[in-house]
């Protein structure tokens, strides 16, 4: 029989190649699935292979098959983000906003932390997406989005800094709406390449062999 997805991998790289699926009549390596699966589908065993690999991390800090790092560590950067924006705003209410002032600073501070991880994670899972294809050129402008958020971002957290951590920032503010902005657009395009072109999520065998089974 068999195995999993899982089983044939070792630190989330494959340990030996798997037995050959059939691809339109023609035999191609596998790298997802059951060994014994057949594929119908239009696509050249090249583009098969591509995407395949598009789904498998590149090494073990990637994160194993199916559950991608960079999915989770992302979370950080998001949340710090918009919890600085919360502060802001509140700073503009308040009689004393230096305990906002200084908590929005110190959040986009973290946030670039974990988008500094989050980035080189993401960047592991964008290397394995074949060059040429509509998901390399998406995962391009994914990734060219979040680099300038972070960007803007640090000019935030540097305006903040000249300013005075203690006083409110109206052009800090102003660049870090425009960086939560794009942020947006960024995480929508990366639903996008999960969702729709499948990048670091299991094939559809493994979903299919998972998807009723019960918790033990």
């Amino acid at each position: 029989m068999a195995g999993t997805a899982d089983e044939k991998t070792t630190g989330g790289a494959a340990s030996t190649p798997p037995a050959p699926r059939t691809l339109t009549g023609r035999a191609v390596p596998s790298a997802v699935g059951p060994a014994d699966a057949t594929i119908d589908t239009p696509e050249s065993p090249a583009e098969y292979i591509g995407r395949a690999r598009a789904k498998r991390p590149r090494i073990a800090l990637a994160g194993p098959y199916g559950h991608p790092m960079h999915a989770v560590v992302i979370t950080l950067p998001i949340g710090a983000w918009a919890a600085s924006v919360v502060f802001d705003i509140i700073a503009f209410f308040v009689d004393d906003p230096s305990a906002f002032t200084l908590g929005a600073a110190v959040l986009v501070a973290i946030g670039l932390v974990g988008a500094v991880v989050a980035a080189l994670l993401g960047f592991l899972d964008y290397s394995q997406i074949p060059a040429g294809t509509r998901a390399r050129a998406v995962a391009t402008v994914h990734m060219v989005a979040n680099l300038l958020a972070m960007l803007l971002f640090t000019v935030s957290l540097v305006t903040r800094w000249f300013t005075g951590l203690d006083e409110i920032s109206v052009p800090a503010f102003v660049i870090s709406l425009v960086a939560m902005a794009i942020v947006g657009g960024s995480g929508a395009l990366g639903g996008e390449l999960a969702y729709h072109f499948g990048v670091r999520v299991a094939d559809e065998d493994e979903q299919a062999r998972i998807f009723g089974a019960r918790r033990r």
